[in-house]
């Protein structure tokens, strides 16, 4: 489990990410488009937690090739280290071509040791296979939309075959968390919503990032990863799917 910051925005990145590290997170999630890489950065430095125990991910987007040489350089720079862990390409470009493009840039990155892993976001299967076709090695990650509402067992089998790890973005948005199966399930395990969903994630072995600014919900969110679900939970969160 990571802490996500889409939308979160100046010193409430920061606040988030030294609360995230000091209850134990130690998977970040930022992304140039959002405009916070120097708090999260900022954050890292000023926990006094080692580098090399936090995994940081972040993204690029762009609408043509040819950028991301200095994108990853100014990311690193407002980050404050020296290498990404996990690099995504934030959304594919229309044309494959150049979508491929920039998927092998990306690779270049992962080859010079300014990048432990890249990875893509928002992408399809079959974009996912164009890209692996083409040069024989598959993105580390794809991170999607993905929440009871959007589950679909076959797409995160069709993951697990290509080697393509799935993180879901977005895992506490759909069905809504006052959904009565979900608070039913709260109740039973003297847990929150937002909790179940969360360890439905984990127990469908996908990598989940949810995102909050407030402390409380730092907190319990990251307390999901101790929560426990039998199997018929998890079969009764599957059948919220399109809800």
């Amino acid at each position: 489990m990571g802490l996500g910051t889409w939308q979160i925005k100046g010193d409430d990145t920061y606040r988030a990410v030294r609360y995230a590290l000091e209850v134990g997170y130690r998977h970040i999630d930022t992304a140039r488009l959002y405009g916070n890489e120097e708090q999260v950065g900022r954050a890292l430095a000023d926990s006094g937690i080692d580098r090399d125990e936090v995994f940081l991910t972040t993204k690029y987007a762009q609408h043509h090739p040819g950028g991301e040489e200095q994108a990853l350089t100014e990311s690193l720079r407002h980050l404050g280290v020296e290498r990404i862990d996990l690099w995504l390409l934030h959304f594919p470009l229309k044309d494959p071509a150049d979508n491929l493009a920039v998927w092998q840039r990306f690779l270049a990155a992962v080859d010079a040791g300014n990048v432990t892993a890249a990875g893509v976001s928002n992408h399809s299967l079959d974009q996912l296979d164009a890209l692996t076709a083409a040069t024989g090695r598959a993105p580390a990650v794809n991170q999607i939309r993905f929440n009871p509402a959007l589950y679909d067992a076959d797409l995160l089998a069709a993951h697990r075959r290509r080697g393509v790890i799935l993180q879901a973005h977005s895992p506490l948005r759909r069905p809504p968390l006052s959904h009565p199966s979900l608070t039913a399930l709260a109740d039973r395990h003297g847990a929150t919503p937002a909790q179940v969903v969360l360890a439905w994630h984990l127990a469908h072995d996908v990598a989940v990032i949810p995102k909050s600014v407030h402390r409380e919900r730092i907190s319990e969110n990251y307390a999901a990863a101790q929560l426990t679900l039998s199997a018929a939970d998890i079969v009764e969160i599957d059948a919220l799917a399109g809800r």
